[in-house]
């Protein structure tokens, strides 16, 4: 009986009934079903981020998608706007340079009308003067009546060939 005197004989006896009081209250199982459970989650969780790694992949892929359409399309508007731009820059450069041969073409044009009539004020004005001065040697030169008719005739005459 010297088993019963030991302190750890009792303490052997007594971890040997809390071992058989936790397999009666099934205990383990009660671990292993919870642990079970949590393994689960856990695999559920792995699934579930798995899941969300490749949506937020396909989806990063769908956006660099985008954005490389977005990129290829504003590189199209860049160069269409720099053909419209061009092409704009042309036709201004030949209705300039159309205006600038109107213009100069009537400016020519006021200036030969002007020319014209600066020559037949210049001939009007000296064929009054040639009429006048003829008259008054003809008045001079020339008495009474046919000395008249004669003078009227000339000035006839002079005006008919300088108008």
């Amino acid at each position: 009986m010297t088993f019963l005197r030991d302190p750890a004989s009792w303490v052997l006896v007594s971890f040997i009934l809390f071992i058989a009081l936790l397999v009666y209250l099934k205990v383990p199982a009660m671990l292993a079903k919870m642990l079970d459970e949590r393994s689960a989650k856990i695999a559920k969780d792995l699934d579930d981020a798995r899941k969300l790694r490749d949506d937020a992949a396909a989806l990063l892929a769908e956006y660099q998608k985008k954005r490389s359409d977005a990129e290829g399309e504003a590189a199209n508007i860049v160069a269409q706007a720099r053909s419209d731009a061009e092409a704009y820059a042309v036709d201004a450069r030949k209705k300039l340079d159309d205006m600038l041969a109107r213009r100069t073409k009537q400016a020519e044009q006021k200036i030969a009308q002007a020319e014209a009539s600066a020559i037949r004020d210049v001939r009007a004005a000296a064929a009054d003067l040639a009429v006048r001065a003829a008259g008054s040697l003809l008045a001079d030169g020339a008495s009474g009546k046919a000395g008249e008719k004669l003078i009227a005739e000339s000035i006839a005459a002079v005006k008919a060939r300088l108008n």
